[in-house]
């Protein structure tokens, strides 16, 4: 995430990712304030991830900056703000050139980049496939076919 403020949003995605019991590691990379770290964490992520979730607020330019680094998918997050709301960091996180992808959440949607990077993961773990599998299930029968 791009500060310490991110953390309540992204927090959520760090929850879902623990339940699934996948891995991860939960960082601030400023992509204006620590471009150096920025810069050798995405150039090196291939080593030790299958995916990066990354949410940033206002300009949030650090899951673009993060996929120009990196060929593993990485999944935006835009956080809300108090002067935009978050639209400001919706383009910034949706609105990237051509060859340089970015997966990107509602504003806020950090439980939804955590299940886009399990259902990535899925692809290649099949116990977290498996998981995954009943935690749909458990959605779907959660759902009445009428109201009560």
């Amino acid at each position: 995430m791009g500060s310490k403020n991110d953390y309540p949003i992204m927090r959520k995605c760090e929850q879902i990712l623990k339940k699934f019991g996948v891995k991860y590691d939960v960082l601030i990379v400023s992509a204006h304030r620590t471009p150096e770290r920025l810069f050798r964490f995405a150039k090196n992520a291939h080593k030790n991830y299958s995916v990066i979730c990354s949410g940033a607020g206002r300009a949030a330019h650090l899951s673009g900056m993060c996929a120009s680094l990196t060929e593993i998918p990485v999944i935006g997050v835009p956080i809300k703000d108090k002067h935009t709301d978050g639209i400001s960091s919706l383009f910034s996180t949706n609105e990237m050139p051509n060859g340089i992808p970015v997966a990107t959440t509602a504003i806020n949607g950090a439980l939804n980049a955590g299940l886009l990077a399990i259902s990535i993961i899925a692809l290649q773990d099949k116990k977290v496939r498996q998981k995954l599998h009943k935690y749909r299930l458990k959605q779907t029968n959660l759902v009445r076919k009428r109201p009560k």
